[in-house]
């Protein structure tokens, strides 16, 4: 099989550094040899992870996707203005696509689909969704028996590491954030992760194929983490909670749920547990139950693993376009983020005198919502103390009520912070 390369940075030298490192028990497990032919870059001269000198390398990428000799197309290059239109020109050259793009596919996967359909190639995208984890094949494949009734995953490594050093080493988000950029763990512009971008893209295509639906990553509810404080990681854990970045996909009964957004979840539990640059994705359903996939959720190596295994499905006629979900590509509602039910963490900064904690358990009882636990402690020389405090079951709008009626009130002296809990196993 011949393949052609768009990209050659972090996972495209990855792809050939595996391919060359493990050719032979590839070559063993298909029956096939992977020919790499051609690669597609931005400078030809440039110093490369991998070796290259039996691989032809052209600065112009519609060389790889017009190749009359190439059977495959490893679109890795990223973004979705360019990289659409080379994937729709191999597409329609007869080409298959492997891409490990989650902008890409959350923002035109659906038509990208029903192109590759409509032309009888395949389009996979396994490396797409938490690096090496094989997570869209065991959402498609092996839990295919099953009816998918949640969704739940650690599915950015970048905020996962900010987040746990910020448990462990009582770091301010900042300070770890200019951390994970020198480390090359975050761009320079770390938007995409920081503030759950990159998790709605990945979280709209687990859900497009845990519940056969159109991918919908324009209502994916979307909150980062850059508004996460110390305060908040001190008192959670003082709760028995750590806090988590999480998507979240969960079917109810007026349609699905589509939310990413930072998260309490119980130190029990064991998504609580994945630390680091790692991911993790926790999936309910009726006839298994619950099940973790743990990995390395990001990597030039990790990554390279998943793109070849879908190498290999198309070389075994393993996957099919339509078992990963897009069959009908049916609609499905998404519940307004208003009306999802959870319970909550609230803290807020009060003036810490005579009476102040009957006022604010008084918001609580005129919204007819239990306060679970709550925590008060002194913070400064000017008697303003932070109060913790965790919910019952309450929709969000119900919260977002009572956050506003607090802030409005007179011994309130910030933003309320308001964090979902959620009960994961």
């Amino acid at each position: 099989m011949k393949v052609g390369i768009l990209g050659l940075g972090t996972v495209g030298g990855g792809v050939i550094n595996v391919l060359q490192k493990n050719s032979a028990s590839i070559e063993r497990r298909t029956g096939v040899q992977i020919e790499l032919v051609i690669a597609g870059v931005r400078d030809v001269t440039k110093k490369r992870i991998c070796d290259t000198s039996n691989i032809k390398l052209t600065e112009d990428p519609f060389e790889v996707v017009n190749h009359p000799d190439i059977d495959v197309v490893l679109e890795l290059i990223g973004g979705f203005g360019l990289a659409k239109e080379l994937v729709e020109a191999a597409i329609n050259n007869g080409k298959h696509i492997i891409t490990a793009n989650k902008a890409l596919i959350g923002n035109h996967g659906n038509e990208l689909m029903k192109l590759a359909n409509k032309k009888q190639v395949r389009f996979l995208f396994e490396a797409s969704v938490a690096g090496g984890i094989p997570i869209i094949k065991a959402l498609g494949q092996g839990l295919s028996a099953n009816n998918i009734e949640s969704v739940a995953g650690i599915i950015n490594g970048t905020g996962n590491f900010i987040l746990t050093d910020m448990k462990e080493k009582g770091r301010d988000f900042d300070d770890v954030l200019k951390e994970a950029q020198a480390l090359g763990y975050a761009e320079e512009d770390p938007t995409f992760d920081i503030e759950g971008i990159d998790a709605a893209h990945k979280l709209s295509i687990l859900a497009a194929i845990a519940f056969g639906t159109e991918i919908q990553f324009s209502k994916v509810y979307t909150q980062g983490i850059s508004k996460i404080t110390t305060e908040d990681i001190l008192h959670a854990t003082e709760l028995g909670y750590t806090i988590k970045h999480l998507g979240i996909a969960k079917r109810v009964e007026d349609g699905i749920e589509l939310r990413v957004h930072p998260t309490l979840v119980s130190n029990s539990q064991l998504i609580a547990q994945v630390d680091g640059v790692m991911n993790a994705v926790l999936v309910k359903s009726d006839a298994l139950g619950t099940s973790l996939y743990y990995g390395a959720g990001a990597g030039d190596e990790a990554t390279a693993s998943a793109v070849i295994a879908d190498l290999n499905d198309i070389i075994n006629n393993q996957t099919s376009n339509h078992i990963l979900g897009w069959k009908s590509q049916e609609k499905i509602n998404v519940v307004d983020n208003d009306a999802i039910v959870s319970e909550f963490f609230l803290r807020l900064l009060v003036s810490d005198i005579k009476g102040v904690l009957s006022k604010v358990t008084g918001i609580f009882n005129d919204h007819n919502v239990s306060i679970e636990a709550l925590i008060q402690k002194q913070v400064d020389e000017n008697k303003n103390a932070h109060i913790a405090i965790t919910t019952d079951r309450v929709s969000t709008k119900t919260v977002m009520n009572i956050k506003k009626a607090i802030e409005a009130s007179d011994f309130n002296q910030a933003e309320v912070q308001l964090i979902h809990i959620e009960l994961l196993d």
